[in-house]
């Protein structure tokens, strides 16, 4: 392929394109799919069942005594705690 002359309107394109530095762009995403209301209403959501909510408490227990290090005679506050906790987040009286 021929080399356009200098000065020339095609030369000057052609330079300033070798000249500009690629910029990659960042691929565009998919919109997401609207959905309705993300809280769930607690009419229509299931009720956990006792041994289910046990669990949570159990759990919800665990991390509380995890995150004071697992120093002893703080148990029963640790459940009293998370029992109240996980009753509150699931609408539990």
């Amino acid at each position: 392929m021929a080399t356009p002359k200098a000065g020339t309107p095609k030369a000057k394109a052609a330079a300033k394109t070798a000249l500009t530095p690629k910029v990659a762009r960042a691929p565009v995403a998919a919109p997401k799919p609207k959905q309705g209301n993300p809280k769930p209403q607690a009419a229509s959501s299931p009720a956990l069942n006792a041994q289910e909510r046990d669990k949570l408490i159990a759990q919800a227990a665990y991390f509380r005594a995890e995150r004071r290090g697992f120093a002893p005679g703080y148990e029963l506050q640790d459940w009293v705690e998370a029992e109240a906790e996980v009753k509150r987040l699931i609408g539990d009286r």
